[in-house]
């Protein structure tokens, strides 16, 4: 593990998603909820804080500071619009530990301004999830970004697929982030499983 983070980072959308691939072994993983009403917000966390750590997992809230910190996450994960209206100085006060999305340049250095735990940066392939203004940032991205960001470590994020990890680990990503590989496979858990194995067979 690096920084706190295992080497594979799932990101899921709400709690029926981690109740299925937390209990199969996931050390690490994001919960990014969308469009939830304030009451389900809390909901979602709440329990989804309950079931991380009756599993020994990392949970990370998705843009959702205030709740994480009145709930007791132990992790945060913004946006770059997210930084812009969080309150980074509150976040570290709770003694979160944060990372950030990166696209560009001009995102990594405000990134790098608010101190993070880990930076992320994608998308690394093209990806299918949603539509990005940012074309792939390939694997020459990400040995520039781990030049820059020396020791700090470095997620990469972005239609990455099993066979296309280890590239992806060798070019200087720390953590990979997951979400369509094994989102929209025919047997999610089997690929879940299959990314477990690829991680176990790389741990020293």
């Amino acid at each position: 593990m690096s920084g706190g983070l295992s080497l594979f980072y799932p990101i899921v959308p709400d709690l029926a998603w981690l109740e299925r691939i937390v209990p199969l072994g996931v050390r690490t993983v994001q919960l990014r909820l969308k469009d939830a009403e304030p009451r389900e917000v809390r909901r979602q966390i709440a329990a989804s804080l309950e079931l991380t750590r009756r599993h020994d997992c990392r949970l990370i809230v998705n843009d959702y500071w205030r709740e994480a910190i009145d709930l007791g996450a132990d992790y945060l994960h913004l946006g770059q619009e997210d930084l812009a209206e969080a309150d980074v100085a509150a976040v570290r006060r709770a003694g979160m530990r944060l990372g950030i999305s990166t696209h560009d340049e001009a995102e990594l250095e405000l990134a790098l301004a608010a101190e993070p735990d880990y930076v992320a940066l994608g998308p690394i392939y093209e990806t299918k999830l949603k539509a990005m203004k940012w074309a792939p940032q390939g694997l020459d991205r990400i040995g520039e970004w781990k030049r820059r960001i020396g020791a700090l470590p470095l997620v990469a994020i972005g239609g990455i697929t099993p066979e296309r990890a280890p590239g992806v680990v060798a070019a200087g990503a720390d953590s990979v982030a997951v979400i369509t590989d094994f989102f929209t496979h025919a047997d999610p858990e089997a690929r879940i499983r299959a990314w477990l194995a690829w991680e176990a067979g790389r741990a020293p």
